[in-house]
């Protein structure tokens, strides 16, 4: 007997499947600029010198502030200055604005905090007897400006006014497809980042699998131009590297009370059956003895409902109910060298062949790697249909941490829990209740008999 997924099961209580991106983090830096010693050599190839670092980004900073208020002035807006972050939610202000004024295109607002950023010093070592800069933490103005565009809707673009101005651009793929579909006469329903309702599914997810990153990227330096202009008069230009990306599969239901009835019972059977070697499978890898990274799942209960999280180092998979209504099997990467597709390859000696090797953070890898990286895997669970999940390849590199941990006890409100099994722990409770889903390295017989021989009673 073949594998029957949820979508077969129950189609007769199911309106539509749609996978598409979802939140979409991309940084902007300025190479040679990005870093101290660039810096430094940026600096002496130009003849400038190194203590006058501070007065040589002040006319920058100035500069750039100017550029703002004009673009505030030129939109018909003011410049809001945010003093407390912690009773401030920008979002919430976001909204407020646009139920006032619509969603055409433009300048939304434009928010203005101080924060920490990354700067140099200049510095002089009497050892070596050598002037350069160093890496230095500091604050600065920051702009958070939020607009709406033709192709990817609304985005903000988050600007620093100190040098060497790193970028952080915002978007959401479902705001992308919103405006692919009204263009192509689709009518639909959005409920907050999701479709309640799709008239034609198929046509759908057809425009959100023909996503361009060619435009996007174009889009990127258009924004970059417009909203930190002070890079391009030095005739430099940005690259953009991916820093978070989500990728959300929505299985919408017809009713309410057809996905409550299941739900529950997928929630509780995810929770005791998924183990390790399951979340490995789902994002293509294989687990061994040497992984050293956090793996485990966590269930919690939120004001918005409840959720299941898989984790396995830098990459996640959540399923949640959205308004109870939407089931989301939601997939985010902070590290796109998680994963691996065939790629060229440029060797020591300067060869190139084609190899399977680890993604790039680029943004422009994207265009190279063909439907980025499907792997949809089939789930068998004992006590429950299986449901289909789609992990989905391309997004930023957490290092792996190291190897002399200890083992942590349960997550505080979590009906589950997760365990960082250690190279190194004397902690015999902890290593008593290691559960049998949570196993990352050896079985809790041998890990109890490896710390009774290194730390005897």
């Amino acid at each position: 007997m073949g594998v029957e997924l949820l979508t077969e099961r129950h189609k007769d209580q199911i309106a539509g499947v749609l996978s598409c991106y979802d939140r979409i983090i991309i940084q902007g830096t300025v190479p040679g600029w990005c870093y101290a010693s660039g810096m430094t050599d940026y600096f002496y190839k130009h003849e400038l010198r190194i203590f006058d670092y501070p007065k040589w980004a002040e006319p920058l900073r100035d500069s750039l502030r100017s550029n703002m208020e004009g673009i505030a002035a030129e939109s018909g807006i003011e410049v809001e200055f945010v003093r407390s972050r912690k009773s401030f939610r920008k979002e919430d202000r976001v909204k407020e604005i646009l139920g006032k004024r619509g969603e055409h295109p433009g300048v939304v607002c434009i928010l203005s905090a101080m924060e920490p950023c990354g700067s140099y010093k200049p510095w002089y070592d009497k050892k070596t007897r050598k002037t350069y800069l160093k890496p230095d933490d500091g604050k600065c103005l920051h702009y958070y400006v939020y607009f709406i565009d033709e192709d990817p809707g609304l985005c903000s673009m988050r600007v620093p006014t100190w040098c060497p101005f790193r970028l952080q651009f915002y978007c959401n793929g479902h705001s992308v497809l919103a405006r692919q579909m009204t263009k192509h006469n689709i009518e639909y329903r959005v409920l907050d980042n999701a479709f309640g309702w799709i008239a034609d599914f198929d046509q759908a997810q057809k425009l959100a699998d023909e996503f361009r990153v060619e435009m996007l990227h174009r889009k990127l330096d258009e924004f970059a131009d417009r909203y930190c202009p002070v890079v391009k008069q030095f005739q430099l230009s940005y690259h953009w590297s991916l820093d978070q990306v989500e990728f959300a599969t929505d299985i919408v239901f017809r009713r309410q009370s057809d996905l409550q009835a299941i739900y529950e019972r997928l929630t509780r059977t995810a929770i005791h059956t998924v183990k390790p070697d399951n979340i490995a499978t789902f994002l293509g890898r294989k687990r061994n003895g040497n992984y050293q990274d956090e793996m485990g799942n966590r269930f919690n209960t939120r004001i918005e409902g409840t959720r299941i999280k898989h984790t396995m180092g830098p990459v996640s998979i959540k399923m949640y109910d959205k308004f109870r209504l939407i089931l989301r099997i939601e997939t985010t990467v902070v590290n796109v060298s998680f994963f691996k597709h065939s790629r060229e390859v440029e060797h020591k000696d300067g060869t190139r062949s084609m190899a399977w090797a680890e993604m790039k953070k680029v943004s422009t890898a994207w265009l190279r790697c063909e439907r980025p990286c499907w792997r949809p895997t089939a789930v068998t669970w004992n006590s429950f249909p299986p449901l289909r999940t789609i992990a989905w390849g391309p997004t930023s590199s957490i290092k792996s941490r190291s190897r002399w941990r200890r083992t942590t006890g349960p997550i505080a409100g979590s009906t589950s829990s997760i365990r960082r099994t250690k190279s190194c722990s004397k902690y015999w409770a902890a290593a008593s209740s290691i559960s049998a889903g949570f196993r990352t390295k050896t079985c809790a017989a041998a890990w109890k008999a490896k710390i009774r021989a290194r730390f005897p009673v």
